[in-house]
């Protein structure tokens, strides 16, 4: 696997199109309301336009793409669940059974579920694709191995790897954009993966281990305690350069935060928004705008979860997250759940009338 694509993506990327945003803004401020008395709506829709390079009147077919993987780390002890969970709830995924199903029909998009790398069976030598029915998901599988290495031993990963995941990620993102998508919410699935994101974030940020570690799917004091043992065990046997991105995502990474990382990218690159979930996707992005310095201007936060973790990394990303609900499920969850309010920010720009339209006399 070659790193051409992610050698012209970083370039590619622009920040965000800033006449584009002021014409939003000032197309805002002629419409029936005092000036920026719709807040946050506001503030979506003109980083819409930055994205886009232009106003953005209505989001129209979003998608949700969640990618599953199994984690080697997670025999240590680092999960409230055992590691076959994550293959149990892809199955739940593809029935339409899970939080993320109901949350994607609830938002009108699309849901699909990447097994990138879940464990169990052999690896997909050739990619096959379940259609999905109107209730469950549309399942891909694209497994590049039966879950990562244990990274407190070794890389979770080889740096060929990684890169085929990232690339994995970039196909199913541009083949949605390609297909119509003009929103991606991207998510995950897998067991072990808080500690992976954990330990990317601690890599890249230069924070303490304890500071960006939390309970994931709900360990207990010990269970944190080894969690974070763990973390600073691996990041002593890695020495991991925070200037190779690549490099700390194979040493201690997921295959679906990969593929998150090439969604991510695929996405900023055609100029389409992407809204991240949660701490992984956020990682994921941290991964991501290490390779492309201009990417944080292209996404969305959805929320900012209960994980210590995710508050750093949105800070370091510069977003700010739509939603404050607590959670902490990941599956892509948060993101679905602000759809809604993303298409709201936009149809406000393409529905509401303005002052001349209405005959509404303005401020003055």
């Amino acid at each position: 696997m070659t790193t051409a694509w992610l050698d012209r993506a970083g370039p590619q990327i622009p920040p965000a199109d800033g006449p584009a945003m002021a014409a939003a803004s000032a197309h805002l401020d002629q419409l029936t309301k005092p000036p920026g008395s719709l807040g946050g709506l506001e503030t979506i829709a003109i980083r819409l336009a930055g994205i886009r390079g232009r106003l953005v009147t209505d989001i129209e077919r979003p998608a949700v793409i969640v990618f599953a993987a199994d984690h080697g780390v997670a025999a240590r002890g680092v999960s409230a669940y055992p590691s076959e969970v994550t293959a149990q709830m892809v199955a739940n995924f593809a029935a339409g059974g899970a939080a993320i199903n109901v949350l994607a029909r609830a938002a009108g998009a699309g849901l699909v579920v990447v097994d990138i790398g879940v464990a169990g069976g052999n690896a997909a030598a050739v990619r096959t694709e379940l259609p999905g029915s109107s209730s469950g998901a549309r399942l891909i599988h694209a497994r590049i191995a039966s879950g990562t290495q244990d990274f407190a031993s070794g890389p979770a990963m080889t740096r060929d790897q990684a890169l085929a995941a990232i690339e994995t990620g970039r196909v199913v993102a541009a083949d949605l954009i390609e297909d119509g998508a003009d929103l991606l919410a991207i998510g995950e699935m897998g067991i072990g993966n808080t500690t992976s994101a954990s330990a990317i974030v601690a890599a890249l940020t230069g924070e303490p281990v304890r500071a960006v570690t939390g309970r994931g799917t709900g360990v207990d004091d010990p269970g944190l305690d080894r969690k974070v043992a763990v973390i600073d065990a691996a990041l002593a046997l890695h020495q991991l350069d925070p200037e190779d991105p690549i490099g700390v995502l194979a040493a201690v990474g997921g295959f679906e935060i990969a593929g998150l990382v090439g969604a991510i990218l695929a996405a900023a690159t055609a100029r389409v928004p992407a809204v991240l979930d949660g701490f992984i996707t956020g990682a994921a992005a941290l991964v991501a705008s290490g390779l492309a310095p201009n990417l944080p201007d292209r996404l969305l936060a959805a929320h900012r979860s209960l994980e210590p973790g995710h508050a750093i990394v949105l800070d370091r990303l510069g977003l700010r997250p739509i939603l404050e609900l607590d959670l902490r499920l990941g599956e892509g969850s948060g993101a679905a759940l602000a759809i809604p309010i993303i298409r709201a920010a936009a149809r406000i720009c393409g529905e509401m009338a303005t002052f001349e339209q209405a005959g509404v006399s303005g401020s003055g």
